[in-house]
């Protein structure tokens, strides 16, 4: 018997108990990111994120148009190769969209200031 709330990768078949904070909710998150493959593509697909949105900064919303329509594209589809292909479970986006996308940067964050594996 398990937890409800330690539904992993290997649990893709059934769904993911609701989560009461974004704290409680981010190790379900990590348990999502186990392929360094994976792990990577969502890595590499919100660095393109955040230079698309510099360039949104730096053209304006009308010069820089073309990468604000780019930003969600490029972050979803790295993420999203990486669930499909190599993670084989469905994005977390899906049920959690707000806390999957802090889940994005967070990870992002904690994996260049070096606290976890590129």
């Amino acid at each position: 018997m398990t937890d409800e709330h330690t539904t992993t990768a290997r649990d893709h078949e059934t769904t993911p108990a609701r989560f009461a904070s974004f704290e409680e909710f981010y190790p379900f998150y990590i348990s999502e990111h186990q392929n360094v493959i994976s792990r990577r593509l969502h890595i590499v697909g919100t660095a393109l994120v955040c230079l698309c949105l510099l360039n949104v900064v730096l053209w304006g919303v009308v010069g820089g148009f073309q990468y604000l329509i780019a930003a969600p594209i490029v972050g979803y589809g790295f993420a999203w190769v990486g669930h499909f292909f190599f993670e084989k479970n469905k994005p977390a986006t899906f049920t959690y969209p707000v806390w999957s996308l802090m889940g994005d940067f967070r990870m992002f964050g904690e994996t260049i200031m070096g606290k976890r594996p590129f």
